[in-house]
């Protein structure tokens, strides 16, 4: 540093002391207490020549960046310019090339759009520029975010929202605000098939379900754009988001006209947002309310339904309890979901809790099915081995209700030669061999059994209660069990049902009974002694043969060893034997280890969650049957509606103040738009609406 540097920075602190403040618009640059440079926010020239003259006074380029704001790559340019060129190269000149090709008005579009959720990439999309330009021109998104009004500014706006008639798009809202309903436009979107899925929703009542379901008698139902928040979740889980987190993968401004918002809401809107209405609504509730819709869109005539257990692993740190992981064939901690489906496939309603097996969780499901199919409903309920126990046949007999499973090895002996009979199903005409008689179950009683035969062998063995339905009917119902499984496979694939959703949980006291570690020991202790005592008996039958022994060495001396071995031997047993009796087989965690602590998962966000992938499967399921009426693909109708028409086709929804008119793509096969337009004319016969809206919805497909 020159002497004329150091005369004017006598007694200023070290150069770690440089500051740069900024108030009503001006700059100022101190160093200590002493003012160096002071010049308006917007003059970037003055701005140039305060770091040139800084790095000239000493100043280190990393300083100098790390008090400006700017990058050490920019203050050396500058430095090395000045060093170069003297002032000139500090003037800022316009830059080479054409001029920018966005007015002014693009940029507050742009900002408008950012207010609304959209993301950088989705406005540098629209604009057709970069998503860096947009975050350089707009600024940073957590400075806009912490400028936002507080808690009672945004209440405010939400009822400024709601009380906006249905007109053109209503204001933005803020915070946590689901987001703005769509009073009039047209929007392009990618997954305008998405829309099909209302026709199911209308004809369910989906959005009575969503506004009431699971909040307390009297209360006020949900607001409309949290209903339509609600539908826009469940319509990105028909797109394949499996989680909320996955959400940020669609683009928001194409999916939100789903359910009628403007633009999807971002992650810290929605999170928040759902978490809030999960828990102000009772889980039970939900499920009893989503599950009387379900059977009253389409009743199942047949009065057959199925349940089985499915695992959700879950992967904390939490004392969470165990169950048995299927797909992976060993314990882990999780939750345990059981299901029930009707006869065709459908999601019916579930119970949700920790793992315990089907034997304990069927009864829990099965209370649910009689609250959603009302009293006096015929009920046939089929599930597998897992819940073939006596347990659980005498609660079936208890609640009225017939069951149809499978019988657990070992398979009984027919006391009945086999019958072959002819049977037509679906068209096709096959036959089989089957015995059919009464067996005594132990601890239930009389039940009916069906022995089905294959090349002379038993094949399997069907216990029943009911005793009047054909056995044809009885194999066809067991058979489509693996509709449940299909269920739990494909739900658990395309709509995310095996995630956990939620990982928080209450922590308390292990009052679980499990097995007493004691009892192994005291069972350990018995064996020991017992193999003590046949060794002690065999020493003394192998002593005995042995003739190489003299006869006197053996009566005076070993046979008396040998019987005092066996004596003390036998007494131990009994010991072991009496210790054992005392050990109980099982205790209270608690009582075992006083520390035990077990993890209950929370259940309102899963059944929340659940319910909303339950009602895009069940759409999905609608559609791909209606769609095959006139398709008749059996192999891949299912495929077709997910990926092709549901996932796969953009198009066109317009609102106006009277209806809502949506605009599909062709899709690329002759075969599915030809009977794509058949199942329009089909739903366009009833236009469904949307939750929360009442405008009707009318379909059609772009013209070639």
């Amino acid at each position: 540093m020159s002497a004329a540097v150091a005369a004017i920075l006598v007694g200023m602190p070290e150069p770690s002391d440089l500051r740069l403040h900024r108030a009503d618009g001006q700059c100022v640059i101190t160093a200590g207490s002493v003012v160096l440079f002071a010049y308006g926010e917007s003059d970037v020239v003055m701005r140039n020549l305060a770091i040139s003259a800084l790095r000239r006074l000493g100043f280190t380029g990393r300083r100098v960046a790390a008090v400006m704001g700017l990058t050490e790559n920019y203050v050396a340019t500058l430095h090395a310019g000045a060093v170069r060129d003297g002032s000139a190269a500090l003037v800022r000149r316009p830059a080479p090339g054409r001029p920018g090709k966005l007015a002014d008005q693009d940029w507050a579009d742009a900002a408008a759009w950012r207010a609304q959720g959209l993301t950088d990439t989705e406005i540098g999309q629209r604009l057709g520029v970069a998503h860096t330009t947009v975050a350089r021109r707009l600024g940073s998104r957590r400075k806009a975010e912490a400028e936002r009004p507080g808690q009672a500014a945004q209440a405010a706006q939400v009822q400024d929202v709601l009380a906006v008639p249905v007109g053109d798009v209503l204001p933005v809202p803020v915070g946590d605000v689901p987001g703005p309903v769509i009073g009039t436009g047209s929007f392009a979107s990618r997954y305008a098939g998405a829309m099909l899925l209302h026709a199911f929703g209308s004809q369910a009542g989906a959005g009575q379900v969503l506004a009431a379901a699971g909040l307390p008698a009297g209360s006020v139902p949900r607001a409309p754009a949290d209903v339509a928040l609600l539908s826009a979740a469940s319509a990105c889980f028909a797109l394949g988001a499996a989680t909320i987190e996955q959400f940020k993968h669609l683009t928001a401004g194409e999916a939100g006209p789903l359910a009628g918002l403007v633009s999807l809401p971002g992650q810290r809107a929605i999170r928040p947002r759902l978490a809030a209405m999960a828990e102000a609504a009772e889980p039970a509730g939900l499920q009893a309310a989503f599950a009387a819709a379900m059977l009253a869109a389409s009743p199942p005539l047949s009065g057959v339904y199925y349940v089985d257990d499915h695992f959700v692993p879950y992967t904390g740190a939490k004392p969470v309890g165990k169950g048995w992981n299927n797909k992976r064939g060993r314990a882990e901690k999780g939750r345990a979901d059981t299901h029930v489906t009707a006869h065709d496939g459908r999601a019916v309603c579930f119970v949700t809790g920790e793992p315990s097996g089907l034997a304990g969780t069927l009864p829990l499901a099965l209370a649910e099915l009689k609250k959603a199919a009302g009293p006096g409903a015929r009920i046939m309920l089929g599930f597998d081995r897992g819940g073939a126990y006596p347990q659980v046949f005498r609660h079936c007999r208890e609640q009225d209700v017939r069951w149809v499973t499978y019988r657990r090895a070992p398979l009984a002996v027919p006391a009945r030669l086999a019958v072959l009979t002819t049977i037509t199903t679906g068209g096709r005409t096959r036959q089989i061999a089957w015995a059919e008689e009464t067996v005594q179950l132990k601890d239930y009683g009389e039940a009916r059994q069906i022995t089905l035969f294959e090349h002379g062998q038993v094949l399997l063995q069907i216990l029943t209660s009911d005793s009047g339905a054909c056995p044809a009917a009885i194999l066809s119902w067991l058979k489509s069990r693996w509709r449940e499984e299909n269920f739990l496979k494909y739900a658990s694939a395309n709509y995310g049902t095996g995630k956990i959703c939620d990982y928080a949980a209450t922590i308390g006291t292990n009052s679980k009974v499990i097995d007493n570690p004691a009892r192994k020991t005291a069972r350990d202790a018995a064996r020991a002694a017992q193999a003590a005592l046949d060794r002690a008996r065999a020493d003394l039958a192998a002593m005995l043969r042995d003739p190489a022994i003299p006869a006197p060495d053996k009566n005076t001396r070993l046979i008396p060893a040998a019987q005092q071995k066996i004596t003390a031997a036998e007494r131990q047993l009994t010991r072991a034997k009496t210790a054992l009796d005392k050990t109980p087989a099982r205790l209270p965690a608690n009582e075992i280890d006083p520390d035990a602590q077990r993890a209950v998962l929370r259940a309102s966000h899963r059944t929340l969650q659940m319910i909303l992938r339950l009602l895009a499967h069940n759409a999905e399921h609608w559609l791909a049957n209606h769609l095959n009426a006139y398709l008749r693909d059996d192999n891949e109708y299912r495929a077709i509606t997910r990926q092709t028409i549901i996932r796969g086709l953009a198009g066109t929804i317009t609102y106006t103040a009277t209806a809502i008119t949506v605009t599909l793509d062709q899709p690329p096969a002759r075969a599915v738009t030809r009977a794509l337009r058949q199942l329009l004319d089909e739903i366009n016969h009833n236009p469904p609406a949307m939750p929360a809206d009442t405008r009707p919805i009318t379909y059609q497909i772009a013209g070639p």
